[in-house]
């Protein structure tokens, strides 16, 4: 165990340690859990209060002149945007007998190409009779313009090819016009060109008949289609499952609910930068980690939990006293994030070191009494740092303090110039464990040790540090060798080896 640190550069520190993320996430696991819990409710509530509007669906199979197999659905989706024109909203209200705003009604429906020539129509109304007659209107109409539409197509299509025929009967009887005028006893010169003509008036006829046949085809295939064009599912309505509909909206509402509190735990995380792995403590205070306090049991945890707390309160106890007894200046707890179970901590040392002799619990805690503590519970004497003042030198002191923001630091070296730090796991920064770690070297006081409350139950990383010049209590080196805490005795003087300071930035460890 060490009291300084060699800070590391920062091309070796990873730009995102995973495993601590990790760690943070899961340790706010109360922010995500309760807004995957909020969404769970949200999801269910808006199924009961915003029930969906009465709905009816029906399907038109729709026939294309130019169906080809492999069509990529170009057809379907032209008359899925045909469906959504006012023309057609308009025809289906016009049939309805209603004055709505066709713009208005093309709100309430919907058009869907379930395959190349099905189309599906989804409607909404007043009631179900009301969304099923709309969705029948809607029906009925895009069949009638979908008919109608063929039909022109077909009749323009045949009236072009008669109009064609009749421009080529016309020159057919030009043709046999000119063969007419020509007489048996002409030249011979001329007999090549009525030659020419009987080729002419032979590939009219072929060609008046060509279109003849192609006029009535374009009239014959047009019924073919038109029958095929039919509404093959009846308009019907939708039934509403409100069972379904709660279970659906909750499992949404939970999924969006736990994505974003995990977002928000891992955006969070980073941006507060509080450590929670006992590495990353134990690096940016400089000191490795004594040992560790599980957070206290609840009322309804089962007996044997309550007796594993009990025996980690008194391990962490007698390791604590171990170290006062062996000290030579006096001994301090400063915590941060953990105030009350700081004086409990120092109340607990302070009775198993009352064997030793008489001790006096210093208490510069904010917003606790330790003397009311003691009152009701017993045990040894709790004086404030004024009174403490006026204490003997031969009595053995325990003071316990803060290093939260807002602590007076030239008061700290009052309490020991020896101290154990008591901090809760993902409560400090980055940065003011730093500012701890600096402040404390300023002011001389060596840190012993970091006793570490609410660890991560699985984090597996070392708080111990290996790298430090200056080996403090557990190895008993570098023993400041002043007077000896309740002995009277004097020893030379020696200074005290502080705690390094740790950089605040990576700019500055560089």
């Amino acid at each position: 165990m060490t009291t300084s640190t060699a800070p590391q550069s920062s091309a070796s520190a990873p730009l995102l340690d995973l495993h601590a993320l990790v760690v943070a996430v899961r340790r706010r696991r109360r922010l995500w859990a309760g807004l995957a819990l909020l969404g769970l409710l949200a999801g269910a509530a808006v199924a009961v209060l915003l029930p969906p509007r009465p709905a009816a669906v029906t399907k038109v199979l729709v026939a294309h002149k130019d169906d080809q197999p492999n069509d990529t659905g170009t057809l379907i989706r032209t008359d899925v945007e045909l469906l959504g024109t006012t023309q057609i909203a308009a025809e289906a209200l016009r049939s309805l007998g209603s004055g709505e705003d066709p713009e208005d009604f093309m709100q309430d429906y919907r058009g869907t190409g379930l395959t190349n020539n099905l189309l599906r129509i989804d409607v909404t109304g007043d009631s179900d009779a009301d969304a099923v007659a709309r969705a029948e209107a809607l029906a009925e109409t895009f069949v009638a313009d979908h008919v109608r539409r063929l039909r022109e197509a077909a009749e323009a299509e045949s009236k072009s090819l008669l109009d064609q025929r009749d421009r080529m009967r016309k020159e057919l009887a030009e043709v046999n016009r000119s063969i007419g005028d020509r007489s048996p006893d002409d030249e011979p010169k001329a007999s090549a060109s009525i030659e020419s003509l009987f080729a002419r008036r032979a590939e009219l006829d072929s060609r008046i008949a060509e279109f003849d046949q192609r006029a009535a085809e374009a009239l014959t295939g047009t019924p073919e289609v038109v029958a095929g064009t039919q509404i093959v599912d009846a308009p019907h309505a939708v039934r509403h499952s409100l069972p379904r509909a709660v279970v659906t909206n909750a499992g949404i509402g939970l999924a969006l609910g736990l994505v974003l509190g995990l977002a928000l735990a891992a955006v969070g995380a980073v941006v507060a930068d509080r450590p929670v792995l006992r590495r990353e403590i134990a690096a940016n205070l400089g000191a490795s980690v004594l040992a560790e306090l599980r957070r206290g049991p609840r009322r309804s945890v089962r007996s044997w939990q309550r007796r594993r707390t009990r025996a980690a309160r008194e391990r962490l106890t007698t390791t604590l006293a171990r170290l006062v007894r062996g000290s030579a200046e006096p001994v301090s707890l400063l915590e941060l994030g953990c105030a009350r179970g700081a004086g409990v901590i120092a109340l607990d040392v302070a009775g198993a070191l009352e064997a030793d002799g008489p001790v006096v619990v210093v208490d510069a805690l904010p917003g606790t009494d330790l003397a009311g503590a003691r009152r009701k519970s017993g045990g040894p004497t709790v004086l404030s740092g004024e009174r403490a003042a006026a204490e003997p030198h031969h009595v053995r002191r325990l003071g316990v303090g803060s290093v939260a923001p807002g602590t007076a630091w030239t008061d700290l070296h009052h309490l020991g110039s020896r101290t154990v730090l008591v901090v809760r796991a993902g409560h400090g920064s980055a940065a003011w464990l730093h500012t701890v770690a600096r402040q404390l070297a300023d002011q001389r006081i060596a840190v012993i040790g970091v006793v570490l409350v609410d660890p991560d139950p699985r984090d597996r990383t070392d708080g111990t540090l290996w790298d430090g010049p200056h080996v403090t209590a557990p190895h008993g080196r570098d023993e400041p060798p002043k007077r000896h805490n309740g002995t009277g005795r004097v020893r030379a003087e020696r200074p005290v080896v502080p705690a390094a300071t740790v950089p605040d930035t990576d700019q500055e460890a560089r």
